[in-house]
């Protein structure tokens, strides 16, 4: 699944993701979202920030692209 997928899988909305990462706002959310900011070129310390906010066990799936699979989400949505 990708960054977006797993964002709307928990419900939540660009702002409401931000909110819970320290230091991101909205806007980058939307560039790594919408591909003008590589998400593989993101620190390994951010990945593990969205990992944490959205409840993912591995960043790699945060690498995927759309329509992936995220079979080792953590099971409380």
């Amino acid at each position: 699944m990708s960054l977006r997928e797993l964002r709307l899988k928990r419900g939540l909305t660009q702002d409401q993701l931000a909110k819970k990462i320290p230091g991101m706002s909205r806007g980058r959310i939307a560039a790594y979202e919408g591909g003008h900011r590589a998400i593989d070129g993101m620190s390994l310390a951010t990945a593990l920030k969205f990992c944490d906010a959205l409840h993912v066990s591995n960043p790699r799936k945060l690498l995927e692209p759309e329509g992936g699979h995220a079979d080792d989400m953590d099971a409380d949505a």
